[in-house]
């Protein structure tokens, strides 16, 4: 049995908004057999938008039943039955919401008409309820009121029904299938043919704009896994929505795939990624030349258009570097904003000092030149080699003097000795502190995997 709901609601998700009407046609596979209809009191406005597209205004909710007082009807009827509607996940998640919030639990098998229409009347123009009732003669004369569409939603049901030669409903139904909970514009085999391998994929909107970036150790299981439960979010339902096509990278590693997300959320910024978007170096230690010629180092927050020396998660990794740098090449705790207060300079020069004007800003630049060539000496210049895509073939991820560098793949018989040599096979790409310390972390889990260059 199948139960073919319809429902007017206050907006586009459940968890802040209410439903005004609902209807349910139940069909027993060759007709309908009964109806349920009510308006119902969502207990807020309803905009202004939404009582010009359905019809149903404040004052004629006002005297309808709030949803807790029909749930139990609307449980029993859609217990146990197979839940239907154009676009299922949009009503299905309302309704399950709202009835959870008056205490039933709603747990139904799903067929969406909107995708079934796709695979069973395939190359028609619109799959949207009213052109495509428009072109296969369905009538529906009270369109976007819950018993109007939902009449026609079983009409429209039915003859998918009688058309289903190649038992697209029964496939959807199977509980491997996952059909039913995809989104509605995106084709099954779009995930079908993903692999399952480490790799990054891309989620598109209807005009071929990349909307979400995610890497995965394995690309099928991952994307899959967004499909899947009924959050009634706003973003959820949305996005969702807005999912039409999925193109993936397979990358070696997961290590790769990692990396190559970081970038890429960066590169093209997509709407619904969040996390990596806002990651930047938090400090920098920079340099400057003063009025009087002395070069100054400083630990300052992360400046957008001006190089750091080296990048840091925080101002006491930042400054523990720059004491260093004072003790061991005499530098002036003053010039390097380390001793802010008026008293005499705690350097080993003291009244000697550069802050003082004694030592003169070539002799004391020249200290500075050599710290920050130690400071580069000491920052690291390795890569990791490990796996490729194919088993004649390496994943290489190259760090040069603390930074990333890049990555790309060699040959399995390629002999790592030369930095230069590396660089030909490797694909510079813009890094940051996330990408260094993911590489540095993995470095020291797996040292097995690292080739130092001197």
């Amino acid at each position: 049995m199948y139960a073919i709901v319809d429902i007017e609601t206050t907006g586009g998700h459940a968890s802040a908004n209410g439903i005004t009407e609902i209807a349910i046609c139940l069909h027993d596979g060759k007709k309908v057999t009964k109806r349920f209809s009510t308006l119902v009191n969502p207990r807020r406005d309803i905009p202004i938008y939404i009582r010009a597209l359905t019809g149903i205004t404040n004052e004629m909710v006002a005297v309808a039943p709030p949803f807790e007082d029909v749930a139990a009807d609307i449980y029993h009827m859609l217990h146990g039955k197979i839940f239907v509607a154009h676009n299922v996940n949009f009503d299905y998640s309302f309704v399950r919401y709202h009835l959870a919030v008056a205490g039933y639990e709603l747990q139904s098998n799903k067929l969406c008409t909107v995708r079934l229409g796709r695979k069973i009347l395939p190359g028609l123009p619109s799959y949207s309820l009213g052109k495509l009732c428009r072109h296969l003669g369905i009538d529906n004369e009270s369109r976007h009121r819950a018993m109007g569409d939902a009449d026609a939603t079983s009409e429209l049901f039915s003859l998918l029904l009688r058309n289903d030669k190649e038992d697209h409903i029964k496939q959807a139904l199977k509980q491997d299938s996952k059909e039913q909970v995809l989104p509605p514009n995106l084709p099954k085999t779009a995930v079908q043919q993903l692999p399952s391998t480490p790799g990054v994929y891309y989620f598109h909107d209807q005009k071929g704009k990349v909307i979400y970036v995610g890497k995965a150790k394995n690309i099928k299981k991952r994307v899959s896994s967004h499909f899947t439960g009924n959050n009634p979010g706003l973003q959820r339902q949305e996005f969702m929505r807005n999912i039409h096509q999925i193109t993936h990278q397979v990358c070696g590693t997961e290590l790769i795939a990692f990396v190559l997300e970081a970038v890429e959320i960066k590169r093209l910024w997509p709407k619904y990624n969040r996390s990596l978007k806002r990651f930047e170096h938090a400090y920098g230690l920079y340099m400057f030349e003063d009025q009087r010629g002395y070069m100054r180092l400083a630990v300052d927050k992360h400046r957008k258009y001006t190089g750091a020396i080296y990048t840091c998660n925080s101002i006491l990794e930042g400054r523990a570097i720059l004491n260093q740098l004072i003790d061991t090449f005499k530098l002036c705790p003053k010039l390097c904003f380390i001793q802010n207060n008026t008293e005499p300079c705690t350097g080993t020069a003291q009244d000697q000092c550069a802050c003082t004007g004694i030592e003169t800003a070539d002799s004391y630049n020249q200290k500075v030149d050599l710290a920050i060539a130690e400071l580069n000496k000491a920052l690291p210049t390795f890569a990791i080699r490990d796996e490729g895509r194919t088993d004649d073939e390496h994943s290489c991820i190259l760090v040069e003097k603390g930074k990333f560098y890049g990555m790309g793949y060699i040959s399995h018989y390629f002999d790592v000795e030369s930095l230069q040599q590396l660089k030909n096979y490797i694909t510079p790409y813009p890094g940051n502190d996330y990408i260094k310390n993911l590489v540095a972390n993995y470095a020291e889990k797996f040292p097995q995997r690292k080739v130092e260059f001197s």
